[in-house]
């Protein structure tokens, strides 16, 4: 039979009561406690935070017996968190790792397991495999006893990882400066663990803001498609900007002060600009494979070394934590930036949108066109196609005999880069095509400069693959 339990880009998910049990659960804790059983900073214990989703506390209630029944000090935060927030007392408390129970911002009726290591960021993929690898000799977990017994051994014990991110984020952002600029902000929480903190630190209303395991029945994904209602509550109420986490507010999306969604080309390039700009930060700037050729424009005016990684964070973060990276980011808002954590923050890179404006002075809009003045008008777009393993290996197989002179959606490719899936470069812009390693899914992006031709560009590419 085949195992279950398979780690992607980040963390294991599947579907609560199906392949995600407690079961399971109790089986991918035992697998990380044996092969981490050496670890430098095993004696220090580790951490283990939970998200809102369904059984979110449970699943780490459990996962903490497990790690506490090897002997593992675990310090359990005691209440819902960030997935940074984790990541941040990993690395501050000096601890082994820590774990998230959290699916991110895939639907209700999924949840997850991620691993952050000791650095303060996602976990080696090498380290991951020898995870999985372990677990094949874990059947079941037995002879554990309850929790309450290992709480009374000073095995478990409960922290108040909230407080202690909120108190960190009062450290590194101006948050007189927000507050005294009289900026009328919006927070959308999309139910997720986000919620009520940035409140603790400026005036801010906010949507969504209720534990809510099922979503509305969608899921607490920042992307255009799913915040209409943010948008509307932007205009109406003449919002100066919204801020949007997913659903473990590691991710973040942006919606300006006319309400229009801005996509995250343009989030991370505005926060590079800021920074670099406007604080004077040094160092490499780290993008996603996927990610805007905006971002290589502007390091190319400005003397700025680019260097691109293939798709998932844990790339961007192995770079922050071995270079000097000003900042790095993938193309879903992932954003992770120096002198915080190597790592993506919704509620601090949030919270750095807000300083920008008070700073400059000036609305996301302003910002926004200063940029389009300086290089240009970029349009950005992604379809994902739910499809066959047959088919989505048939397209695999065309996509590697393409080679330069072809023509893909009427466009003459000029180049190809093969990094991570097929990157098609052609005049005025590029599509990329890459598979998903756990589920037979296509993941489709284009972007255009000058005109915005991606959806077309997109469906006939889509056509001419007969999906």
């Amino acid at each position: 039979m085949k195992e279950p339990v398979k780690f992607g880009t980040d963390g294991w998910r599947a579907v609560i009561g199906d392949t995600y049990t407690f079961e399971n659960v109790r089986r991918v804790s035992l697998a990380t406690a044996i092969v981490f059983k050496n670890h430098k900073n095993i004696k220090n214990g580790i951490v283990i935070g939970y998200d809102t989703r369904f059984l979110s506390k449970e699943f780490a209630h459990a996962s903490a017996e497990v790690f506490a029944s090897r002997g593992i000090k675990v310090l359990l935060t005691d209440s819902f968190v960030s997935t940074p927030t984790v990541s941040l007392l990993a690395r501050d408390k000096k601890l082994a790792f820590g774990v998230v129970i959290t699916a991110s911002h895939n639907p209700y009726k999924y949840n997850g397991f991620k691993l952050k290591d000791s650095f303060g960021g996602s976990m080696n993929p090498e380290e991951l495999v020898l995870v999985e690898k372990e677990l094949q000799n874990i059947k079941t977990v037995d002879g554990l006893e309850p929790f309450d017994s290992y709480k009374e051994k000073g095995l478990i014990s409960f922290f108040n990882g909230r407080q202690y991110y909120i108190d960190n984020l009062k450290a590194k952002i101006n948050i007189d400066v927000i507050n005294k600029s009289g900026m009328k902000v919006l927070y959308e929480a999309m139910f997720g663990a986000g919620q009520n903190t940035i409140s603790e630190l400026i005036k801010v209303d906010q949507l969504h803001n209720v534990v809510n395991p099922y979503f509305e029945g969608g899921a607490p994904e920042p992307v255009e498609k799913n915040l209409g209602l943010a948008c509307k509550t932007v205009k109406e109420g003449k919002y100066d900007i919204c801020i949007v986490t997913d659903g473990d507010a590691d991710r973040i999306a942006i919606i300006d002060d006319n309400g229009d969604f801005l996509d995250a080309q343009k989030t991370f390039a505005l926060l590079l600009k800021f920074l670099h700009k406007e604080k004077g930060f040094t160092g490499k700037v780290v993008r996603g494979f996927s990610a805007s050729e905006l971002i290589k424009d502007y390091c190319l005016k400005y003397n700025l070394e680019l260097e691109t990684v293939p798709v998932g964070f844990k790339y961007i973060s192995k770079k922050m934590i071995e270079e000097d990276v000003l900042i790095g980011a993938e193309e879903s808002g992932g954003i992770g930036i120096k002198g915080h954590l190597p790592e993506r923050d919704g509620l601090f890179n949030g919270l750095l949108y807000l300083e920008m404006l008070a700073s400059t002075g000036k609305s996301i809009s302003d910002l926004k066109k200063e940029l389009e003045d300086e290089f240009g008008k970029y349009f950005y777009k992604r379809i994902d196609v739910h499809t066959t393993e047959e088919k989505k290996n048939k397209t695999l197989e065309l996509c590697r005999n393409l080679k330069k002179g072809d023509v893909i959606a009427g466009k003459l490719i000029l180049n190809i880069d093969p990094l991570d899936g097929y990157k098609l470069f052609f005049e005025n812009g590029w599509i990329t095509i890459r598979a998903s390693g756990t589920e037979p899914l296509l993941r489709f992006y284009c972007e255009t400069k000058g005109s915005d031709e991606t959806l077309n560009v997109l469906n006939n590419t889509i056509s001419n693959f007969n999906l």
